[in-house]
């Protein structure tokens, strides 16, 4: 009887120091990351050694160690530690992120591209993914990028950095309808970064190339029935804006392209893009909307006047627009169709 209380009592003992340690390890991890926010990498690499030797196969230390000796231009030391780890079976998108991270500022372009490849035939589904892959390939002038991109938002179609990337490909090409599509898709998922700013000015610069070079082909290069579509009735529009391509005349042109397109294609290509827009048109914020994208990107002093000068209605939008989280629904890609 008392030996099979010891044998007990030591299994407990042992298990509560298995867990101290892996509490230690946590802990440590911890202690890391806090290091690393303050950007103290020399004590956040030391730390997280430490960690490492209370786990040496933890895959989440080891990620955040091979991160930080990126952080610190320690490039060789951070392929040495993730290069392993994308071979592993418990490999994640974020893996293979700071892989590609660390292959790029090693300019190892090859062994990029393959880590991206498995990467994304292990994770289909990962935005993140095909947007780093479309980079590297288009910083290589491999303009097959932006099959990457569109990948991208037909497998991911809330991840915003596909569509960042793809909105300023066809914003350089012949064919603005995508880059209206999906850079105003862009600024309603991601709503407040550098990026966003960037992509408001693309939309109203891609309004004035389309209604001062474009209108008079009547027609979009694009295959896509969805882009045809979105066109024709854009153009249609067009005499609104001869007087010179501003906020005011964009959200006359908007408002009687909406009107038309509920009449003619929203049962053949139901869209959440369209969708919001209705809303924020029955709830009298589409001017505000509008404003916020277009008058921010045009003239930011003029911006600022105008929420002075209509604060109610700014108010009540920016409520709006700050409570609510933007997501397209599955099925709703039509690049293709």
């Amino acid at each position: 009887m008392m030996k099979y209380c010891f044998l007990f009592f030591w299994l407990i003992i042992a298990n509560t120091a298995i867990n101290a340690q892996n509490n230690d390890a946590a802990t440590l991890l911890e202690t890391g990351r806090q290091f690393l926010r303050s950007g103290d990498f020399t004590n956040a690499a030391l730390v997280m050694n430490k960690a490492l030797q209370q786990e040496p196969n933890n895959l989440q230390v080891l990620k955040e160690l091979s991160m930080t000796y990126y952080l610190q231009r320690d490039f060789t030391k951070a392929k040495e530690t993730v290069k392993p780890l994308v071979e592993r079976e418990d490999a994640d998108v974020p893996t293979f992120q700071i892989a590609g991270n660390i292959y790029k500022a090693l300019e190892e372009v090859k062994e990029c591209d393959r880590m991206y490849r498995k990467g994304i035939k292990k994770f289909p589904d990962a935005g993140p993914l095909y947007a780093e892959y479309g980079d590297l390939l288009w910083k290589q002038k491999d303009f097959s990028a932006i099959s990457q991109w569109e990948n991208g938002i037909r497998n991911d179609p809330n991840y915003p950095g596909n569509y960042y990337h793809a909105a300023k490909h066809y914003f350089m090409s012949p064919d603005k309808a995508w880059a209206l599509i999906y850079g105003e898709i862009f600024v309603n998922i991601e709503s407040y970064s550098s990026r966003t700013a960037e992509i408001k000015n693309l939309l109203l610069e891609a309004y004035k190339k389309l209604f001062t070079e474009e209108s008079k082909a009547k027609t979009t290069r694009s295959k896509s029935a969805f882009a045809q579509a979105f066109y024709s009735i854009l153009v249609q529009h067009g005499n609104l804006a001869t007087g010179g391509v501003n906020t005011e005349t964009l959200i006359a042109v908007r408002t009687r392209f909406l009107l038309d397109w509920d009449r003619q294609y929203a049962a053949r290509f139901p869209h959440r893009l369209f969708d919001l827009h209705r809303q924020l048109l029955q709830e009298g914020m589409f001017e505000a909307y509008n404003h916020w994208i277009f008058t921010a990107a045009g003239n930011l002093a003029a911006f600022d006047n105008w929420t002075k000068t209509h604060t109610e209605a700014y108010n009540a939008f920016s409520g709006f627009q700050r409570g609510r989280v933007f997501k397209l629904p599955a099925g709703q890609y039509y690049q293709s169709n």
